[in-house]
């Protein structure tokens, strides 16, 4: 698995993950699912994800993207 897959499969565990205790446990749950939003999207135009440094350290390889 590369970085860049791994990225977006712990982007969808997340969302999903977010989802399941909004409904589940409480409303406010939904800021985790808006914050996962918002980070997809600043590391879309800047480049710098959290995610991704961390599946490097992990010894994963990076991807085409």
């Amino acid at each position: 698995m590369t970085v860049d897959r791994a990225v977006l499969a712990f982007a969808g565990v997340m969302v999903l993950l977010s989802v399941v205790l909004t409904v589940t446990v409480s409303p406010l749950f939904m800021w985790f699912t808006v914050f996962v939003g918002l980070n997809m999207f600043q590391s879309a135009f800047t480049g710098f994800c959290p995610a991704a440094m961390v599946f490097r350290k992990a010894g994963l390889k990076d991807g085409l993207a």
